[in-house]
């Protein structure tokens, strides 16, 4: 495949950090690339960079001449007093956007359909859409486009479970192709393994390099450093000899050196002890009895919308449930009704006599009173020791666990990033020994590596745990449960977890009347909100799905080197023609290369199959 972007010893400071240093990586065609690392490690820096944005201090970026690149950004850069239609479709005549499969797909899956009825409509201004719906937009945009290399800074945000799964599933369908590639920072590790046929780790200056997506990320990972340590234990046996060679010669070799050979840190052998649930559950019913907090015929409504209709739900001591559902169907809103946030419309609220609530809400200007003072005294403001997995953790101790290091313990609040306020909140509510967690999209601003550790964190905690998130992962991670809210009021079961959702949302017309306008839009005409047509499905899964495109995706990348390889088989035919055993032997490599194409063209057939509906 051809190499579409270079960088080559690459080094660039930004103040006193060295963000890359000696970077060397290529973007070829058909490489579909997830950026990981650390919030404030370089991935931002390194895709502007990788974009033409920024210029590095030395070394060389390449790009292949006539090559188009497109970047979404973190940054609102979009035209208030434009149209959804400028914005999106450009100077497009309808009949070239409406007869594109390709751009129809964006059209549904970002803005509801080809008249853009989750938006409004397509004559809308963008001036009153929110900040998640001016994200929608501008990727919108980019796919429309359709750039020969596509750098995405955190595509995910803004986007629900169900805009996850799209934007996975249209990826691995569109940019696949070897005259494109894709590089994408996320933290959404689902979305990284559905997507990504390699990944970079940015950390320390470095971009290392690991095939597959974020499962094969951490396997190969830990398989480094297992290999670090086995070279490391070598190494401190030649040293042992070494220093029992010393100490058997004169006693003045050691009365002043003081040696002392340290052990690398042990990594896992095996993989770590599962929750255990049977134990959890009974702690939680001994710290909370066995009532907890009950809706009676409950109902919520905000103005002439009713978020929630005549909801029974009886949470359980110990229940971990995980919360999906389309944007604006009132999942905050459940949560803040069970705390007993807001009062109920109709029904009864019952809380038990020993619950005590956390609720981490989606507001961070809570820490705002804390601005001037240091984390560290702000987390003990809550309390100094708590109770974690049933062993006394410090302040100091938790807080290093969730990405607070001794010396960042003493950052003032003010100056914390939007990560780094999320995890405070985290911290302080975990201090308060709550015994029913409601967690209101916890992973906002946070990176892979404090999502694990939450995750870890979370796995030791004891009590009923209400989770609404857009991070599949940490959703399956920590949930034993999935419910969803589908916009009609009511809370479903999910027995089949997030797949049953998606599988349910695919067999529904979104009704998009009934979600909120942005202030400033009128609503959509009844013509436009029913453009959504359902389309014909695949019986197959989406996961199934998922994997039939990239298998058609690599089928395609090894057909395309067949092709290479036999064009110059013939080429190497016309050149040696009065050479006939030469000639034989090429005419078999040429019968090899059509029967590995037969049995790869079989391979892409059978997957194509699966997305028949």
């Amino acid at each position: 495949m051809a190499v579409l972007i270079s960088v080559e010893r690459a080094a660039l400071a930004l103040g006193t950090a060295q963000v890359l240093d000696g970077v060397s990586l290529g973007v070829s065609g058909g490489d579909l690339i997830g950026i990981v690392g650390r919030n404030g490690g370089g991935k931002t820096t390194l895709l502007r960079v990788i974009a033409g944005e920024l210029a590095v201090d030395s070394g060389r970026v390449a790009r292949l001449g006539g090559g188009t690149v497109g970047v979404l950004t973190q940054d609102d850069t979009l035209d208030p007093t434009a149209t959804v239609r400028e914005v999106v479709l450009g100077d497009l005549e309808e009949y070239v956007w409406a007869g594109d499969s390709r751009i129809r797909d964006v059209l549904t899956g970002l803005l509801g359909g080809l008249d853009a009825p989750a938006l409004g409509g397509l004559e809308s201004t963008v001036a009153g859409k929110s900040g998640g719906e001016r994200r929608r937009l501008a990727l919108a945009k980019l796919l429309v486009e359709d750039p020969d290399v596509l750098l995405l800074d955190e595509p995910t945000n803004h986007l629900d479970v169900e805009g996850v799964a799209w934007l996975a599933d249209h990826l691995v369908n569109y940019r696949s192709r070897p005259d494109n590639a894709l590089v994408a920072i996320t933290h959404d590790r689902w979305f990284l393994d559905a997507v990504a046929t390699r990944t970079w780790e940015v950390v320390d200056g470095q971009v290392n390099g690991f095939d597959g997506g974020y499962a094969a990320y951490v396997l190969a990972k830990a398989e480094r450093e297992r290999m670090a340590k086995v070279t490391a234990e070598r190494r401190n046996n030649l040293l042992r000899k070494e220093l029992a060679w010393l100490r058997r010669g004169p006693p003045a070799r050691t009365t002043k050196p003081k040696f002392r050979i340290d052990a690398a840190n042990a990594l896992i052998e095996d993989e770590p002890a599962p929750r255990n649930d049977v134990e959890l559950m009974a702690f939680a019913t001994s710290r909370l009895g066995k009532d907890v907090i009950d809706l009676l015929d409950a109902s919520v409504s905000l103005g002439e919308r009713t978020l929630l209709e005549k909801l029974t739900w009886h949470l359980a001591p110990g229940a971990r449930i995980g919360i999906v559902g389309v944007n604006g169907s009132g999942k905050s809103t459940l949560l803040r009704a069970l705390a007993g946030e807001i009062p109920l419309t109709a029904g009864k609220r019952k809380e038990g006599i020993t619950v005590r609530i956390g609720h981490l809400t989606q507001d961070v200007r809570e820490l705002d009173r804390l601005s001037n003072a240091r984390v560290i005294d702000a987390v003990e403001e809550v309390r100094k020791v708590t109770i974690l997995g049933g062993k006394e953790v410090t302040a100091s101790s938790l807080a290093k666990r969730l990405g607070f290091p001794g010396p960042r313990q003493q950052t003032r609040v003010g100056d914390l990033s939007g990560g780094e306020r999320r995890r405070l909140q985290v911290l302080r509510i975990l201090m308060d020994e709550p015994n029913v967690l409601l967690l209101d999209e916890p992973t906002n601003d946070l990176d892979i590596e404090t999502l694990t550790a939450l995750e870890d964190v979370l796995d030791g905690w004891a009590g009923t745990l209400l989770v609404v998130s857009h991070d599949r992962y940490l959703l399956e991670r920590v949930a034993d449960q999935q419910v969803a809210l589908l916009g009609d009021g009511h809370v479903r079961q999910l027995p089949g977890g997030v797949e049953e959702y998606l599988r349910l949302r695919a067999t529904v017309i979104p009704t998009y009347a009934a979600m909120p306008t942005a202030a400033g839009a009128s609503p959509s005409s009844s013509a436009a909100s029913t453009s959504a047509v359902a389309q014909p499905v695949s019986s197959a899964s989406p996961a199934e799905q998922r994997e039939a495109r990239k298998v058609m995706s690599r089928v395609e990348k090894q057909l395309s080197k067949l092709a290479t390889r036999e064009e110059k088989i013939h080429a190497a035919m016309a050149e040696h023609v009065a050479d006939h055993a030469k000639v034989l032997e090429l005419n078999q490599e040429l019968r090899d290369v059509v029967d590995e194409r037969e049995v790869l063209e079989l391979e892409w057939l059978e997957a194509a199959d699966t997305l028949e509906p």
